[in-house]
């Protein structure tokens, strides 16, 4: 076996932990939340492999160990039980509950709004407030989200909403560009979205392709740290030319910049919408079905050329479904 196929991707800080006082497990619990570490077992704590992930744990294990108890840090690499698939899926599920949180809160605070919010408005400055507090919760649980979990772009999308309606002119807008781009100045280029697609980036890229370039060529990337290279656009990602804004999904987002008002594309868009922001803001009858069928598509393949392909197919059929129906 080659070297690197023995090298561990994860770290593990084992621990135990003296049952008083009660406050100092609370406390050493909430220092590996912090970290994103996730549990694979009561007293187990994991964390990606890297330099900082290990200075983090040395440091909650010295305070383990000042405080009293017992800690082990140590280098893993799963053979048996637990596949690397599944620790991701514990980080994928924890940042994504994150996430959720966050929208809930973006969503309440937006509803609590009136439509037409004046400079003197009391609940302005309470307002601002909240909305800071949001963006820096945000912000903790993005340098966490070490495998790109699903919900950052809505949270980023009604966060950045949220700022547009308290700073209608000014930094808090989202940038356009291209705020209203003509179909042919988008062909040629190199559409670049984060790994791991699903319903949102499947159906964008198959708008792309079928609507705005048949030629068009993806590029699947790691989210955190990305710098696009000249001829590229980004959509469903952070600071994406493309993505989500306010309460609209990247989808809903690509058809209104680029006047696409097919009539078929609108019963699509509200299925994408439902199934990615999980709000039912729309709640066709449809969308439960399409949810399990893309839900398939990404447990079936990981490949996301694979899974855009496939996604393809069920979006080119369902166009003509809603085309013919409305004939």
């Amino acid at each position: 076996m080659q070297e690197k196929e023995l090298e561990g991707r994860w770290l593990l800080l084992i621990h135990q932990i003296p049952p008083k006082p009660n406050y100092f497990r609370v406390k050493i619990w909430r220092r590996l939340q912090r970290l994103g570490a996730v549990a694979v077992k009561n007293s187990v704590y994991v964390l990606p492999k890297s330099d900082q992930a290990q200075e983090d744990f040395q440091w909650i294990l010295r305070e383990i160990t000042q405080g009293g108890g017992e800690a082990t840090l140590c280098e893993a690499r799963f053979v048996e039980g637990l596949s690397d698939e599944q620790i991701e899926e514990l980080f994928l599920v924890a940042r994504s509950s994150d996430y959720h949180q966050i929208t809930e809160e973006a969503r309440r605070i937006a509803k609590s709004l009136p439509p037409n919010l004046r400079a003197e408005d009391d609940r302005r400055g309470e307002t601002e407030i909240n909305v800071d507090r949001l963006k820096r919760r945000l912000a903790e649980v993005v340098a966490i989200d070490f495998f790109g979990a699903p919900g950052r772009e809505a949270a980023e999308g009604l966060i950045s909403g949220l700022e547009a309606r308290l700073h209608p002119i000014g930094p808090g807008m989202r940038s356009a560009a291209p705020a209203k781009a003509g179909l042919e100045d988008l062909r040629g280029y190199t559409w670049v979205t984060r790994k791991g697609i699903h319903v949102d980036r499947m159906a964008s890229g198959w708008l792309i392709r079928r609507f705005i370039d048949p030629d068009a060529h993806f590029k699947f990337v790691t989210a955190k740290g990305y710098k696009p290279e000249a001829g590229e656009l980004r959509f469903d990602m952070f600071e994406a030319e493309f993505t989500h804004e306010g309460d609209r999904c990247t989808f809903e987002v690509l058809m209104d910049r680029l006047r696409l008002n097919d009539p078929a594309l609108r019963p699509i868009a509200e299925i994408v919408h439902d199934i990615d922001l999980k709000d039912s803001k729309f709640s066709r009858q449809e969308t439960t079905g399409i949810d399990r069928l893309i839900a398939g598509i990404a447990m079936a393949h990981k490949e996301d050329e694979t899974r855009l392909s496939r996604a393809s197919a069920v979006f080119d059929d369902l166009y003509e479904y809603f085309r013919r129906k409305r004939g």
